[in-house]
């Protein structure tokens, strides 16, 4: 058989398993997180949230939002430097970030197995 018979019959079978795979996981929410600050924040994000008594205080400046929080904890960089340490009986995670107004802040949050609580919210210097 010759090259160009295959190669039309490879590129017809790629063509129909990408139908098979668009119509299996079209409509699911897959999502692939590989890398670890995607991963965390991942898992921080599913769990039930709350909020501390200091951060709470930080939301009624209003400097910070919860939708600020929630954009951070989808789009901030873990800082595993100062991260991933027992606290309280979860891992605390530092997380960086900014505001819609673009003011830098940085989020302590404790990952426990069952929720995740955001323990203080700071402002920092630009």
């Amino acid at each position: 058989m010759k090259f160009w018979y295959r190669f039309a019959y490879y590129l017809g079978g790629f063509a129909i398993g990408l139908v098979f795979v668009f119509f299996i996981l079209n409509g699911k929410d897959a999502s692939c997180a590989y890398f670890p600050n995607a991963r965390v924040l991942k898992n921080i994000r599913t769990k039930p949230f709350h909020y501390a008594p200091q951060a709470m205080d930080e939301l009624a400046k209003k400097w910070v939002d919860t939708a600020d929080v929630r954009m951070t904890l989808t789009y901030g960089d873990v800082d595993f430097g100062r991260s991933n340490v027992a606290h309280n009986g979860g891992k605390l995670y530092i997380v960086e970030g900014k505001t819609k107004n673009n003011t830098p802040l940085e989020l302590k949050v404790v990952n426990y197995e069952s929720k995740a609580v955001l323990e203080e919210i700071v402002r920092k210097k630009e």
